[in-house]
């Protein structure tokens, strides 16, 4: 699958986001290694703690789903934004959870993109 495909896909789960309160909306999406997208977007709540980021939505989905953690090969998020973003440190540890550490992250705005392995992102996840 293509890069540009993956990202499509996040960028249209970014028009799904409910994001009332920041303005602030994200959509993800995940290849498998069987070539299937699972995708996600944020969705916020007034009492913030509750709201869920995109790249969450999208793993939890994919797991509620019955796909397997170690299936994931590659994640892409999208912002309509001038700046690039990457994931937050909840997200991080969830990706670090249920992907491998070579995992492809990408990142993509309205102008650019930038692309991370997992084991970039959070270097020395926690773990038991």
């Amino acid at each position: 699958m293509s890069k540009t495909t993956l990202l499509d896909a996040a960028k249209d789960a970014a028009e799904n986001a409910y994001a009332p309160y920041s303005k602030f909306k994200v959509g993800a999406a995940l290849e498998t290694d069987n070539g299937e997208i699972i995708t996600g977007c944020n969705v916020e709540n007034v009492s913030f703690g509750l709201s869920n980021c995109a790249e969450r939505t999208a793993i939890y989905r994919a797991i509620a789903e019955g796909i397997a953690p170690s299936s994931i090969k590659h994640i892409a998020i999208y912002t309509p934004t001038d700046e690039m973003h990457s994931p937050c440190g909840a997200c991080r540890q969830v990706i670090a959870e249920f992907c491998s550490k070579d995992t492809v992250f990408i990142s993509s705005n309205k102008t650019s993109q930038k692309t991370w392995s997992v084991g970039e992102l959070l270097p020395d996840s926690f773990s038991f």
